[in-house]
């Protein structure tokens, strides 16, 4: 009789893992008070007092630079925005390459191509994940103007190393902390390790206004240009005084009042959300690491990666079966969680190596890798970053059973689980899903 549940023995678990849902009265209240003022935004597209935004944005900018060691914050509508506008600010024009992740939303590469830029993708490190230094070093040409990194999962990139080929080559560093709030890089906050950071306020990330973002920096002159880009720039530079006008035209990047409101008390829940992660996050490592073919990431010493998701590597010689079988063997084992029914907790590998996706294999974008005023030679075929290929195929699976609100029993519950899988793999190599 077979045990595993994906071969119709009885699971683990049938009862859903609890919601995470990081809102409460704090956040009703402040949505009420902007409610009654009638005043739900207050930008203004000309240059006017109001053209930073209203009391809520102001002070929400405010805070998250506080609590991120920044000089400067400036709010928009999404990560994605933050990043283009951070790409503009830093100058990148028609034909000028941009070396980013392949292992990352789609935004990161796209970012740099909505200013006629190149993506030029280097290969990932094996156990952090995000860029390699030494990959970054050999995709550096003349034609180079900026590197965009991801601190994914939460993790820190090994940001000296980065810094030191930034300066070497006189580059730009765009952070991309979208899953990395309040993550240390040896006991100093991402974001404002290069010249800009970009966070995240999506509703999946660990707090969150619906929809938004925060781009950081201690640079006055790159905090001006996001905010000419956030708030039609073109309508305000000349009654500013703005005198470079370098990507100073804008769209409409920017935050509401309510979500502002909702932010600053998300913003204060924080500290405490990632406590949980990483306490959740230890205990899983630990129990799983007992498992052979199964192994969590290391971090480096003075890091805090804060987990956005928990990333293991699966060695597949060691376990007899493949990453994917033993994936989808979990999954029958225990269920998602309330609010997130259809959506596995689990995951095999994370994104498919963003140079695979069709708009790079065929080339469709006319302003960027096939503008007239570029003449470097960007490459995207099967095999350019093998790590990333090898990682997301074959070896990496991630989790997001670390998140608060999980209880001891239902951290055992996952464990048990793995543990089950591990035991039973025989049932996997025999032809089992």
């Amino acid at each position: 009789m077979p045990r595993l549940a994906i071969n119709g023995g009885k699971p683990v678990r049938t009862k859903l893992f609890p919601a995470y849902n990081t809102m409460g009265p704090e956040e009703k209240a402040a949505v009420l008070r902007v409610m009654d003022t009638g005043n739900l935004s207050q930008f203004l597209g000309a240059w006017h007092q109001d053209f930073l935004g209203g009391g809520e944005v102001r002070r929400f900018e405010k805070c998250w630079a506080e609590a991120h060691s920044a000089r400067y914050a400036v709010s928009v509508n999404s990560a994605t925005s933050g990043l283009i506008a951070a790409v503009g600010a830093c100058g990148i024009q028609p034909g000028d390459e941009v070396i980013v992740s392949p292992y990352t939303m789609s935004a990161g590469a796209i970012a740099p191509i909505m200013y006629g830029g190149v993506p030029v993708f280097a290969d990932i490190d094996e156990d952090n994940f995000g860029l390699d230094p030494k990959s970054i070093e050999l995709r550096v040409t003349s034609h180079t103007r900026a590197i965009l990194l991801v601190h994914i999962f939460g993790n820190p990139s090994k940001m000296d190393e980065i810094m030191a080929i930034a300066r070497r080559h006189d580059l730009r560093v765009i952070e991309d902390c979208a899953q990395a709030p309040m993550a240390l890089y040896k006991g100093r906050p991402v974001g404002t390790l290069g010249d800009i950071g970009v966070f995240s306020l999506n509703y999946h990330k660990h707090i969150h206004t619906g929809e938004g973002g925060v781009i950081t920096t201690n640079d006055e002159k790159l905090a001006e240009r996001c905010q000419l880009i956030r708030n039609h720039g073109e309508a305000a530079v000349e009654g500013k005084g703005v005198e470079d006008l370098l990507n100073a035209y804008g769209q409409n990047y920017r935050l509401t009042e309510l979500q502002a409101a909702i932010g600053t008390e998300q913003l204060k829940k924080l500290p405490e959300l990632i406590e949980s992660r990483l306490e959740n996050a230890a205990y899983l490592a630990q129990r799983i690491a007992r498992i052979p073919g199964l192994t969590p990431t290391p971090i480096e010493p003075g890091c805090r990666h804060v987990y956005y998701l928990q990333p293991f590597k699966f060695q597949e010689e060691t376990m007899g079966a493949s990453r994917n079988a033993f994936v989808n063997a979990v999954k029958a084992e225990i269920p998602s969680a309330v609010l997130r029914e259809e959506t596995p907790l689990i995951g095999a590998g994370y994104v498919k190596p963003l140079y695979l996706q069709p708009l790079y294999q065929r080339r469709a974008v006319a302003c960027s890798f096939n503008c007239p005023r570029y003449r470097g030679e960007a490459s995207y075929h099967e095999g350019l970053c093998p790590t990333a290929e090898r990682m997301h195929f074959h070896e990496l699976l991630t989790v997001e059973y670390m998140r608060p609100g999980m209880t001891k029993a239902d951290l055992d519950d996952v464990v048990s689980a793995f543990e089950k899988v591990a035991e039973n793999i025989h049932e996997l190599r025999n032809g089992g899903s």
